[in-house]
């Protein structure tokens, strides 16, 4: 598995193609054993951004969730790809409210119940993704796992009627780690089946294969040229 997913930027000339290429990898390949459907309701791969940096129509999704584009050091969480059981799932320009996410303060970030924990549980402080980007000290070039083993009533899952319940999300597991630029990605699985903790630890392996997806692609080469 390792090995395809580093082998996702074969062929393609930007990150968020790779990018997407890891997550349907991933969704077309965990299946149920017994009725051969996929195991995940979505896959989803973000990254720190400069709001600067986004494409036109991510600024735009920005702004209507409130950013104040003003500070020209603003900071998101940019959807890179996306994959699902939705066909508005299967692409960042349809998710709308998730397509750029404003971290501007780092008491916001820590107001975000589930970025709060995905950036606590790899260990990343709030002010690491907030403000001017800076590279990390080694010790925080970790890849880490974020888990939420029992996604319903969890608090770090404020969606439970519309999204956790209604398509039996059981569990949540994601990895990540910190590209040579600095910024942040990681790749989010909501689960139909229960994953343990000792089964999201194996997570850890997988995020290095998909940094290496994305090594090749310089800052300026991640979206791509029609989002722009």
């Amino acid at each position: 598995m390792g090995q395809a997913l580093r082998r996702c930027n074969e062929g393609v000339a930007r990150q968020d193609q790779a990018a997407q290429c890891v997550v349907e990898y991933l969704y077309k390949t965990f299946r149920d054993p017994e009725t051969d459907l996929p195991s995940c309701a979505l896959v989803r791969c973000f990254q720190t951004h400069s709001y600067t940096a986004l494409p036109a129509g991510a600024q735009e999704a920005a702004r209507l969730l409130g950013a104040d584009v003003s500070a020209d050091s603003l900071r998101c969480l940019a959807l890179l790809a996306s994959c699902g059981d939705e066909e508005a799932w299967n692409q960042p320009e349809t998710s709308v409210n998730h397509w750029a996410i404003p971290l501007p303060t780092v008491a916001m970030v820590e107001q975000a119940p589930m970025i709060a924990r995905l950036l606590a549980q790899m260990g990343i402080e709030a002010r690491d993704v907030v403000g001017p980007k800076i590279l990390l000290d080694a010790p925080k070039h970790a890849f880490n796992v974020f888990h939420v083993e029992t996604a319903k009533g969890s608090e770090y899952l404020p969606a439970q009627q519309t999204f956790v319940e209604r398509y039996g999300i059981r569990s949540v597991v994601g990895m990540g780690g910190v590209l040579p630029s600095g910024e942040h990605f990681a790749v989010i699985l909501f689960s139909k089946v229960l994953v343990s903790r000792e089964v999201a630890e194996l997570f850890r392996t997988l995020a290095l294969s998909v940094k290496l997806a994305f090594l090749p692609f310089a800052p300026d080469k991640v979206f791509s040229e029609h989002k722009t």
